[in-house]
């Protein structure tokens, strides 16, 4: 008895049809994935996801990745750091102003344990929300002595009290570069930028490179750029390709290979307080999504042995 996947094949494969070659391509990609392992790291993965530019899929990508990897079974922390706390919609997380949030844990009220929330769709998946009240908070923390390190000091401290091993901690950033970000790319070893598949999207990569550089001189030198992921990728259009192949060049060794669609179901999952992992999970989204946590967790001994080598030249 032939299976779903044999059958579409079977129908679309001698065909004319786009519409039938993708729903081929995406039930054999889903049930690829559905057979992969995840490998866990060997140690936590601490993870910031930043891009000055805005609108590039970075919130996006920091949700759907997460969710990815809490829906193979890894133990995922997501630490909102965005005043606008759209992955804390993103994972039906209630972030009103006014409520506990890391605008607490910055401030020294709360400790992220007392602010933190599971994710309702996945076991595995925490998540410290932001409210707008973290819009202050640089002002409110500018003249303090530790401003830059205030979250890796409370991150630390958590992850070091925890009953629960976390394989990954991901940090989503504001679209600046700012005192907000500082603070995030203190309290990682990894930075994870997305990048949209237009023109401008390469403009404004270089003065964010320097920037983590920058921070790697003077506070944080074992900050690595360890992952880069192409998004809004149109397949259709020359531009997507050659503003993939322009990054891949660059950039060999940190790009994925998996690129991100457009497609509707990413935009709409929000307005239903989900991932797409969780809204879509058979659909093109979903699925190119997993695809690009499993390079991430596969490439994991590789990182952890660069961020080992950059602590021992430090």
């Amino acid at each position: 008895m032939e299976s779903a996947e044999q059958t579409l094949k079977r129908i679309f494969s001698e065909g004319s049809s786009s519409v039938g070659a993708e729903i081929a391509q995406e039930s054999s990609r889903y049930a690829r994935l559905q057979q992969a392992t995840y490998p866990k790291p060997s140690r936590t993965r601490l993870i910031a996801v930043a891009n000055q530019k805005g609108g590039v899929g970075k919130t996006t990508s920091t949700v759907n990745i997460a969710a990815a990897l809490a829906n193979s079974g890894s133990q995922v922390l997501v630490i909102d750091m965005d005043p606008q706390g759209n992955a804390s919609t993103a994972l039906g997380v209630r972030h009103a102003s006014g409520e506990p949030s890391v605008y607490d844990v910055l401030e020294g009220r709360l400790s992220l344990a007392e602010v933190k929330h599971q994710c309702p769709d996945f076991d595995t998946l925490d998540v410290v929300p932001a409210s707008i009240d973290l819009s202050g908070a640089e002002l409110e923390v500018a003249d303090l002595p530790n401003r830059n390190t205030l979250l890796k000091e409370a991150l630390d401290a958590y992850l070091e009290a925890s009953e629960v091993h976390y394989d990954y901690v991901f940090i989503d950033c504001p679209p600046s570069l700012g005192l907000l970000v500082i603070n995030a790319m203190c309290a990682v070893h990894e930075m994870l930028i997305p990048i949209q598949a237009e023109y401008y999207a390469l403009e404004g990569l270089g003065q964010l490179i320097n920037t983590i550089g920058l921070v790697q001189d003077h506070f944080n030198p074992s900050l690595t750029v360890s992952t880069m992921l192409v998004t809004m990728f149109d397949r259709r259009t020359l531009l997507s390709r050659e503003v993939f192949n322009e990054v891949k060049q660059h950039y060999p060794s940190i790009v994925l290979d998996t690129t991100i669609p457009r497609t509707v179901k990413i935009s709409e999952a929000p307005s239903f307080s989900k991932s797409v992992i969780a809204y879509d999970p058979h659909g093109m989204g979903a699925i190119s999504y997993a695809e690009a946590a499993l390079e991430i967790a596969r490439r994991s001994p590789s990182v952890l042995d660069a961020i080992a080598a950059r602590m021992k030249e430090a």
